[in-house]
């Protein structure tokens, strides 16, 4: 069900997708298909289904993380540990266009459902894997979360405050960029496929990957300086001034400074033209070197005064500014609101639930939320019946705990 446009409007209308996968990556990548038209069918177990509808938050008895994170899916209930759940399945890729899954590297071939054999099945099948270490290397057996995945990358050792434990960002990053590179690969697969007449792919997402490609200059700062990147707060390490700095009524603003004629007119602002006229601090180069200096004069500007008033002066300024949101912040933000962010789907008890909207937006073939997160099977009999599975096939099925 569409929310204002024809589903036939939407980007990828006619793509079928089948997922797999469990918790975060892998129906996060579906989740972002399923905005933009794509049909998702979620297999779960039986009963129990996804784990994720028990995470955090519940409002009676499922996890308000799973009505975002399934909303535009079908749920489907297959015991995939039985052969007739397996047949089920291949009756169900014989003709979709991608497949996703996020279990650990061996899991399908031990199903009998190697890339090679879903290839000969399905040649137009496009199959994305996402893992912890990949499906090759020394590693690949390994069970591998978000957070090691973060942690191999090199984003955990850089997070936090020197000398102290490294801090998680607060969210499942390391899934998160998967599911990203896995919906890229996806699509990127499907547009090779449409142009050029070719077959389906199979697309190897590994989570420490995920997070070391978004690591900048890392690696060639090692190799060439043999400098090691270390923990720095809120500070980026060579690029100044960017930082957090206090304020008078007791809070944080966060100030760009670090383009050449910004900092300029942040020194102008701050009352330190001495500063902003200084040939040294010209360029970022010469400014990284003492970036200590400069945060001590533009935090004792900022401690004399109050938030709301330094965010005003900067903006005018035309200095980046802002402030860390606290969720309450974001739901309040008149932008927010003003790019239609937030919008209202009806939880299955009919009570209102605010979500975050969707992203990318685009002007002619927007995404959509046709509702919350489905109850467990509530496809079921909808999708096997469309695939040939009779009413009294189904209850048998039923009766035997395989859906």
């Amino acid at each position: 069900m569409m929310k204002g446009s024809d589903e036939k409007a939407t980007a990828l209308y006619g793509i079928k997708v089948v997922e797999l996968g469990q918790l975060i990556a892998g129906p996060f990548a579906a989740k972002l298909l399923g905005e933009f038209g794509a049909e998702i069918i979620k297999i779960e177990p039986p009963k129990v289904g996804d784990p994720l509808r028990k995470w955090r938050k519940l409002e009676n008895g499922t996890s308000l993380w799973w009505h975002v994170q399934s909303r535009n899916k079908k749920s489907v209930t297959l015991d995939l540990k039985t052969p007739e759940g397996r047949n089920i399945l291949l009756k169900l890729l014989a003709d979709a266009d991608i497949l996703i899954e996020n279990f650990r590297p061996g899991t399908m071939e031990n199903w009998d459902m190697s890339w090679e054999k879903l290839h000969e099945l399905n040649p137009k099948l496009i199959m994305v894997r996402i893992s912890g270490y990949g499906q090759t290397g020394p590693y690949r057996d390994r069970p591998g979360f978000g957070i090691i995945g973060e942690a191999m990358g090199g984003l955990r050792y850089l997070s936090g405050v020197p000398g102290h434990p490294p801090v998680r960002c607060g969210i499942s990053i390391g899934d998160s960029l998967s599911s990203l590179y896995a919906v890229i690969g996806a699509l990127l697969a499907l547009n090779h496929r449409s142009q050029h007449g070719a077959m389906g792919q199979c697309i190897d997402v590994a989570l420490y990957e995920s997070v070391f490609g978004m690591m900048e200059s890392l690696v060639p700062e090692y190799d060439h300086f043999g400098f090691i990147r270390e923990p720095s707060g809120s500070a980026l390490p060579g690029i100044a001034p960017t930082n957090a700095y206090r304020t008078l009524d007791g809070k944080y603003v966060l100030i760009g400074g670090n383009g050449d004629g910004i900092f300029k007119r942040l020194m102008s602002l701050i009352g330190r033209d001495d500063l902003g006229n200084t040939e040294r601090f010209a360029h970022n180069d010469g400014r990284a070197l003492e970036a200590g200096l400069l945060d001590a004069a533009i935090e004792e500007w900022t401690m004399r005064h109050n938030l709301a008033d330094i965010l005003e002066d900067l903006n005018r300024a035309g200095v980046p500014a802002g402030y860390p949101y606290t969720v309450a912040d974001i739901v309040a933000d008149p932008h927010y609101q003003a790019r239609n962010m937030i919008e209202t789907v009806d939880l299955p008890s009919g009570k209102p639930l605010k979500v975050p909207s969707v992203l990318p937006k685009l002007s002619d073939t927007p995404g959509r939320i046709g509702g919350a997160g489905p109850v467990l099977g509530q496809h079921t009999d909808e999708v096997l019946s469309s695939i040939g599975i009779d009413e009294e096939t189904r209850r048998h099925l039923r009766e035997s705990g395989i859906i």
